[in-house]
């Protein structure tokens, strides 16, 4: 590395800390969960993805220990070689049945499944398109499929649909977040689903934060959507399954293509066996988990007439675990995170290039671990330190 390149670098890191957009990771001590040791600090955690508390759930530790005993640690090869084990295959079953499609693919990452599907399925004849605050995973496999990439305005069908009427590319796909990792909201999935239809196009459905969540935790799909041979579905699993990877299901048809040709799965050594034992075991807590999704929803309630009159920015539209508090200044969203922490609780200031610039927030994920108590605790906190 060059005198010139280094200097280039650490000037970009000093600009980075001057505009408030320096991040830094955090040590977790310990299993995730609702309480957890960060940094040698015991605090209450309203940052996390594990939506239903299975992360470090005693039937998923046993699971992965009567796992171990039977495949050990590592795959040892890709899929195609010697690498796909009869876990792998199990809960690549188990998934497409509860999710109502014919089958799935299992990948190792949500991120990885992304770049394979959208890869696999479009060349440079093809057309994205895109709504605007999909993920970034979404975002950088739209510009590597090498297809056209078309972004349409947050949930602006009509825009869509404009687009959809002007494209001749021979094949197109329209994909969406189906909820929103930064604003909470949900996608209209039969509204896109009727787009597709009109203007044959695939309609994929990237469900990270849904699934196990939504309705009776087959996600955020609605039943038009699993019946429709047109639509592809994504589940990330390191969230309210607790785990990790990402399965898609689709058309047989739509799996085997993306089977021989995705390749982030195809070159990729296979996720170690005892993650698919554990994530077998997760589909069967969510199944039974409306227990879990109740105690949820009853967080979200309570939150939400909580904040209603806090005197600080706005509380986003969300019916989901991720609960939004816009804010604005990437300076106060920060001040008001470290406000938290020093009371104990873990809030997390998102900041542009996350979100645009000036609508910096304080993004509160709650989970059915967390007990009333707690959320008392975020909302009694969050009025005193505004």
């Amino acid at each position: 590395m060059s005198l010139a390149a280094l200097t280039r670098l650490q000037l970009g890191l000093a600009a980075l800390k001057a505009d408030h957009l320096e991040r830094r990771r955090l040590l977790l001590d310990g299993a995730q969960g609702a309480h957890v040791t960060i940094n040698g600090q015991r605090v209450i955690s309203f940052c996390s993805n594990d939506y239903l508390g299975l992360a470090a759930d005693p039937a998923l530790v046993q699971a992965a220990h009567a796992a171990l005993d039977q495949c050990g640690v590592g795959a040892g090869a890709a899929h195609l070689i010697t690498g796909h084990h009869r876990f792998h295959h199990d809960f690549e079953a188990a998934f497409a049945h509860f999710v109502g499609k014919p089958a799935a693919l299992l990948f190792s990452t949500g991120y990885m499944a992304n770049i394979g599907v959208l890869t696999a399925l479009c060349d440079r004849h093809s057309e994205v398109f895109a709504d605007k605050l999909n993920h970034a995973s979404l975002v950088d496999a739209a510009k590597l499929s090498g297809a056209t990439f078309t972004r349409f305005r947050h949930h602006d069908l009509a825009q869509l649909e404009g687009q959809l009427e002007r494209s001749t590319a021979p094949e197109k796909i329209i994909v969406s977040d189906l909820v929103f990792s930064m604003d909470g909201d949900i996608a209209p999935v039969d509204a896109l689903l009727d787009l597709a239809e009109r203007y044959d196009a695939w309609l994929y459905l990237d469900d990270a934060h849904g699934f196990g969540v939504l309705g009776d935790g087959r996600g955020g799909m609605t039943e038009r959507a699993r019946a429709s041979d047109r639509v592809i579905y994504l589940a990330t699993l390191g969230k309210a399954a607790g785990v990790s990877g990402a399965a898609v299901a689709a058309h047989a048809s739509a799996i085997d293509w993306l089977l021989q040709t995705a390749r982030p799965y195809v070159y990729t050594t296979a996720s170690p066996p005892l993650l698919a034992a554990c994530l077998l075991e997760s589909l069967r807590q969510i199944e039974a988990g409306e227990v879990r999704r109740a105690a949820l929803r009853g967080h979200i309630l309570q939150l939400r007439e909580g904040l209603a009159s806090l005197k600080i920015g706005t509380l986003m539209p969300s019916d989901t675990p991720i609960q939004p508090q816009m804010i604005g200044s990437q300076a106060d969203a920060i001040q008001l995170s470290h406000s938290l922490l020093q009371r104990g609780l873990l809030v997390p200031a998102i900041r542009t290039p996350t979100v645009p610039v000036n609508m910096a927030r304080l993004r509160i994920t709650l989970s059915a671990a967390h007990c009333t108590d707690d959320v008392a605790q975020l909302i009694e906190a969050l009025h005193d330190v505004v």
